[in-house]
């Protein structure tokens, strides 16, 4: 589960935004929507990753593409607090 090495860094990026709820929520009612977004995503990875976002990048892809990951990320979100 490479993805979920990500998960701590992005919960620090939506707190930051104020956005940690709100995606939680899109995610858990997402079902199709998910996996429409995993494939903007790896559309737009040529044009958003630089050689130390690219793994992150593909992370988040193969994670929206997964309805049990994006339900297990989105609890995350809910359930930890990020300082």
């Amino acid at each position: 589960m490479q993805e979920r090495s990500f998960w701590l860094s992005w919960a620090h990026i939506l707190q930051h935004w104020g956005l940690r709820e709100p995606v939680a929520a899109l995610l858990e009612a997402g079902g199709p929507l998910s996996f429409l977004l995993a494939q903007m995503v790896y559309l737009g990875q040529p044009l958003l990753s630089g050689s130390s976002s690219a793994g992150a990048w593909q992370a988040l892809a193969e994670m929206l593409e997964d309805p049990l990951q994006t339900r297990s990320f989105a609890a995350f979100l809910r359930e930890e607090e990020v300082a």
